[in-house]
């Protein structure tokens, strides 16, 4: 398996997996929209095998009591999601280029998607979390 680097708008922060990565989650809720504008699209990966550098210039947000958010200080780009007590984060598809080998997984937290677009991609949809 091939690792994979991405990293953040200014690069001030990059990103290396060495292992697996995907499939797409794609997150509706409220917070992911207002984070981003639209929703988060999240690639997961064990928290073992990732290497940031750069973490200097992360800044961190706890928008619950369940997971905090990192972002780059300098350009502000979003960069993972990290749940309490897990063993994987959710780092942000759009951090790694193309060609990604990315394929899309499912949608969640759709019952609070916004109103301005439709999710008519195929891949399976959930009210709320998947779990």
């Amino acid at each position: 398996m091939q690792d994979k680097t991405g990293r953040c708008l200014c690069g001030a922060v990059t990103i290396t997996v060495r292992g697996k990565l995907g499939p797409v989650s794609y997150c509706h809720c409220s917070q992911c929209r207002r984070q981003t504008g639209l929703y988060y699209a999240t690639a997961d990966a064990a928290i073992s095998d990732v290497e940031i550098t750069g973490r200097d210039s992360i800044g961190t947000f706890r928008a619950s009591a369940d997971a905090e958010r990192a972002f780059c200080r300098q350009c502000g780009s979003a960069l993972y999601w990290k749940g309490n007590g897990e063993g994987r984060m959710s780092l942000m598809a759009g951090l790694f280029p193309n060609p990604t080998g990315f394929e899309g997984g499912y949608h969640i937290f759709c019952a609070d998607k916004g109103d301005f677009y439709e999710i008519n991609d195929g891949l399976p949809q959930y009210a709320a979390s998947r779990n």
